[in-house]
């Protein structure tokens, strides 16, 4: 097992007043050329949206972009039509494919929203675009792993373009999990969201990431109880 391990100390930071962003990989401003992309994942922003601020209707195309929401809420808005208001448990997909305009917005004017955006390379360019969303139970992922996303529709997640596979995990103290590799060839980035974790011998704290390569499954075992985030994706 090949691994590479991204404290959170080590992601690039922005701080815009209405906007608190950690990057996992190079994003916006800052530029590290040893933390461009895990595979076919571009992006991994650790977003706190402040009361009644948002991102204004701006552009995308070509790539699929999974938003999965920690607290508070975000409001949607698309030009396809689409509106709508996603909350704790919900995560949202949007293939952007032959370009797509939309605005995220928090509603509160109270509470700050803190979410996950992912941007996943879509394994074939210039496809319709398109949005979805669902809710997925974190008491259905007690000790468990939970796919909300993925190109291979084996069960209630959501769809995406590539061949990947998007997850949220739980385990209670001292229980462990076996991962098995979505796809051959696939890679796993695995993120703490909270609590304490060991995966192939590496102790991961909260917002730790680890890049798992090499292997058709692994092992996660918690230290405390743990939530977590596996996206898995071709490597090339």
């Amino acid at each position: 097992m090949n691994t590479i391990v991204h404290p959170s100390t080590g992601r690039g930071h922005a701080d815009h007043g209405w906007l608190n962003a950690h990057h996992s990989f190079s994003f916006a401003n800052w530029y590290d050329p040893a933390r461009i992309q895990f595979g076919m994942l571009r992006v991994l922003n650790d977003d706190i949206v402040a009361a009644g601020e948002g991102f204004g209707m701006h552009p995308h195309n070509d790539m699929e972009i999974i938003t999965i929401i920690l607290s508070g809420a975000l409001e949607h808005k698309d030009n396809m039509g689409n509106g709508s208001v996603i909350r704790p448990g919900d995560v949202q997909v949007m293939s952007a494919g032959t370009g797509v305009y939309h605005s995220e917005f928090n509603p509160s004017k109270e509470e700050a929203t803190s979410l996950f955006q992912l941007w996943i390379f879509p394994k074939e360019k210039g496809i319709q675009p398109s949005y979805d969303q669902k809710s997925f139970s974190k008491e259905d992922r007690k000790n468990k792993i939970v796919a909300v996303a993925s190109g291979f529709g084996k069960g209630d997640e959501l769809y995406i373009h590539q061949n990947a596979m998007v997850s949220l995990g739980q385990l209670e103290n001292e229980k462990s999990l076996e991962y098995a590799i979505a796809h051959p060839g696939n890679g796993a980035y695995l993120m703490v969201i909270s609590g304490q974790l060991n995966v192939g011998g590496k102790i991961l704290g909260k917002r730790d990431a680890v890049g798992i390569t090499g292997v058709e499954k692994f092992n996660v075992s918690s230290q405390g109880n743990s939530e977590f985030l596996i996206i898995d994706v071709p490597m090339k």
